[in-house]
């Protein structure tokens, strides 16, 4: 997709909407996604390893200022190409290995295709961050077209969001000229948060262990009790023991 030169001022105007329109389209459905994983994990699965999502899309002054700053024709399909960023989603995680699990979860989609990851997890930036990248593309159907949007997904822990944080903060205060001495503690904290994540991680693998050789059933993460329609999908063990009982056996089976 890319806006011809002999458009009009109106028709360009809503050519760079339905543009922007295809990046929102591509959030959605990939949040989508995301909940039904979370649902599905909360009230199936003994464990939802996923903590928080958040979205997020670039203003089109941003994107506007960063195609002038690298240099690129202003056109829809050169911005699709090279700037993989517009549409944005962090997923909070409590352990280092439930980042791995929830990229596989997601690269499992059939319909979603990694398109590249960088895995700050493994080897971090000098400056400590530490963080999972993927960048997906995901199909989005409107009225006359099907888009394929690039989407950027960030996986990381609890105490990496943190340190992000954090970080952004100090960044944004001093307008990116941090002094020396701060860039030094930013990374010691940075180093910090990697030994918490590993003390955690290491306490949680214990207490699957245990659980798992005590053969104790797991208890929700939260506590939390099925909310809205999905009460109505849990399937009460009174139920379950009557239609045992009323279930024919093998014979009976045979019989009929």
């Amino acid at each position: 997709m890319h806006a011809p030169d002999n458009l009009s001022d109106s028709d360009l105007r809503a050519e760079f909407t339905r543009f922007m329109m295809s990046y929102k389209f591509g959030i959605d459905e990939i949040m989508t996604k995301i909940n039904i994983l979370r649902e599905e994990l909360n009230h199936v699965h003994d464990y939802n390893p996923i903590e928080h999502v958040n979205s997020r899309l670039k203003s089109p002054e941003s994107i506007l200022e960063k195609v002038q700053r690298k240099g690129l024709e202003i056109d829809t399909a050169v911005i699709r190409e090279h700037i993989h960023d517009i549409a944005g989603i962090r997923i909070t995680c409590s352990f280092l290995s439930d980042i791995y699990k929830i990229r596989d979860m997601l690269a499992s989609q059939v319909d979603l295709t990694v398109i590249a990851e960088r895995d700050y997890v493994a080897a971090p930036k000098a400056n400590g961050y530490t963080s999972l990248h993927l960048i997906v593309s995901i199909p989005v159907f409107m009225s006359d077209r099907v888009e394929q949007v690039p989407v950027e997904i960030q996986i990381r822990t609890i105490a990496m969001d943190f340190w992000a944080s954090l970080e952004h903060k100090i960044y944004y205060k001093y307008n990116r000229e941090v002094p020396a001495t701060l860039l030094d503690e930013l990374k010691d904290a940075a180093a910090t948060a990697n030994r918490l994540d590993l003390k955690m991680q290491k306490l949680h693998t214990q207490v699957r262990e245990l659980s798992a050789s005590a053969d104790v059933p797991a208890a929700s993460d939260d506590g939390a009790v099925p909310f809205g329609d999905l009460e109505r999908l849990i399937v009460p063990k009174a139920l379950l023991e009557s239609l045992a009982e009323r279930s024919p056996g093998p014979n009976d089976a045979s019989d009929a």
